[in-house]
């Protein structure tokens, strides 16, 4: 009898601290950096882990809730922040690519979390283009922005973009932690719950550190995955994507990582290859390490104040990267690498320490997640994501969540990556891409169309392209019906693109 009551207690202990939360509304400190992946933390378990490059987000898992299966709908910069803004996939918000750009008056997440009383602030990297207006307070970068001595944009007597201010001498890093550091001490009004998107712009390329952190991993050999040289191996991809992408090695030159690295060419292999990798993760590692002690200051900050007990962390990066997998670099690929997304929650009056979640969650359910931690009882109808509000407070998945996730890569072949136009869904267990090689117009570089289909419980590296093997045969046609389903209902289709869905209607069935 007594082994039923504690639990039982322990829960509604739980339940009532919940309500508790619920009643003094929390703030909210939404943390984004720009490429930060899933490898390079410690908390994830990958081989960089015992490099330890990030103890203090470490820390916020360790002591709050870790998200394994957080992915975004398109990874690169604009169109994922996008999605995060608006709670929408790229052809409702409109933003498909790099060119796209958020209006104020559909930058919802601001609005609406507006209305439930929150003052609102956006610091660091926007890359959304219009002005961040939706905010009652915001200091963004200028596009990428720069590493050193950066030029943020403010409110002013000016037009947007005419209101300027620089921060001479500083990191980027640095700069825009002062910066929330200032509004949150002397620029906010602390009688309100507040939302602070607080954006870095590391570790994004060409990964840049403040100089004090030059001799960081100086002398340590940087463990290399697994699949790094001789890519591509056998069996992996298809004859749409086995020619093309930019890497680390001589394999994959296209974007030069090397020689921007300062390695020189006729070193042969693999010495070419090791060495421009140790360069690489070296200098992409130092810029974490200065975000992980940025994000210490911002939460001493709220230890210092009582304020970080009521304060809801939300952790992640804009999309996932290649640390020389595959013989990767950058993102934009479906593959788990760059389309995976850290995710981390800390709460201390809302959610236990030490717990993992393994829904099927996007990037277009951060806005409704946020606004039902502020109270919004509804998600508003012209959001695509879903709040998954209910797993920070431990409860069971809903019956009738999501079984795939779906993902879109629209800017074919662009910026000398070499990455063809893709789409496809995840499950829990499979993934299902079809690379159909073209752009939206139809004009330009057209490359071979092709399918790819893995099993993440057997193949969790994605080295294997199973889309011949006849086992698969009945899972991969489930997942086509799912993949045509998800693209319908998500206004997904291609029915604006003729030339794109005449690549697709010859190549369904194939």
């Amino acid at each position: 009898m007594t082994k039923h009551i504690v639990p039982l207690l322990a829960n509604l202990f739980f339940v009532a601290s919940l309500a508790g939360a619920a009643q003094e509304k929390p703030n909210i400190l939404f943390i984004m950096s720009d490429d930060h992946t899933t490898q390079a933390f410690g908390v994830y378990g990958s081989r960089l882990a015992k490099l330890d490059p990030t103890p203090n987000i470490d820390r916020l898992a360790n002591h709050g809730m870790r998200f394994d299966r957080v992915y975004c709908n398109n990874s690169i910069c604009t169109p994922s922040r996008a999605s995060i803004i608006t709670g929408q996939y790229s052809q409702t918000n409109g933003v498909l690519d790099l060119n796209g750009s958020i209006a104020p008056d559909r930058q919802y997440l601001p609005m609406e979390i507006k209305k439930a009383g929150y003052q609102t602030a956006m610091i660091g990297k926007w890359h959304l283009k219009q002005e961040p207006a939706a905010f009652d307070y915001y200091c963004v970068l200028p596009g990428q922005g720069s590493y050193f001595d950066p030029t943020f944009r403010v409110r002013g007597t000016k037009n947007w973009p005419g209101n300027t201010i620089r921060k001479q001498g500083q990191h980027s890093s640095d700069a825009i932690t002062d910066i929330s550091l200032e509004w949150l001490k002397h620029g906010r009004d602390k009688g309100k719950p507040f939302l602070l998107m607080h954006h870095f712009k590391a570790p994004h390329d060409m990964f840049q550190n403040a100089p004090r952190y030059d001799r960081y991993l100086e002398n340590v050999e940087i463990p290399e995955p697994a699949n790094l040289h001789g890519q591509p191996a056998e069996g992996f991809g298809s004859i749409a994507t086995r020619p093309y992408g930019a890497g680390v090695t001589k394999a994959h030159p296209s974007w030069g990582l090397a020689r921007k690295l300062g390695v020189a060419q006729d070193i042969p292999e693999p010495e070419h290859g090791k060495l421009a990798y140790q360069k690489y993760l070296k200098r992409y590692l130092r810029c974490v390490k200065g975000v992980d002690d940025n994000v210490k200051r911002i939460v001493d900050y709220l230890t210092e104040t009582g304020e970080l007990e009521n304060t809801v962390i939300l952790y992640t990066g804009d999309q996932g990267f290649f640390l020389g997998e595959h013989d990767f670099m950058d993102k934009r690929w479906m593959y788990e690498e760059a389309f995976r997304m850290p995710f981390i929650v800390h709460w201390p009056k809302g959610v236990k320490a030490g717990k993992v979640n393994d829904w099927l969650i996007n990037n277009t359910d951060f806005a409704p997640t946020i606004l039902e931690l502020a109270g919004v009882e509804k998600t508003p109808d012209y959001m695509q994501g879903r709040s998954f509000a209910a797993a920070l407070r431990g409860g069971a998945k809903p019956d009738d969540w999501r079984k795939a996730t779906y993902y879109r890569y629209w800017m074919h072949m662009a910026h000398a990556l070499q990455v063809p136009a893709h789409f496809g869904i995840r499950s829990d267990r499979y993934k299902l891409i079809f690379f159909y090689g073209i752009n939206p117009n139809g004009r330009g570089q057209q490359t071979p169309a092709a399918w790819e289909f893995y099993d993440l419980q057997r193949d969790p590296a994605e080295m294997r392209n199973e889309y011949s093997n006849p086992e698969c045969r009945k899972i991969i046609a489930e997942m086509k019906i799912l993949l045509k389903q998800t693209r319908e209902e998500l206004n997904e289709t291609d029915a604006k693109y003729p030339a794109v869905q005449a690549i697709i209607d010859a190549h369904w069935d194939k």
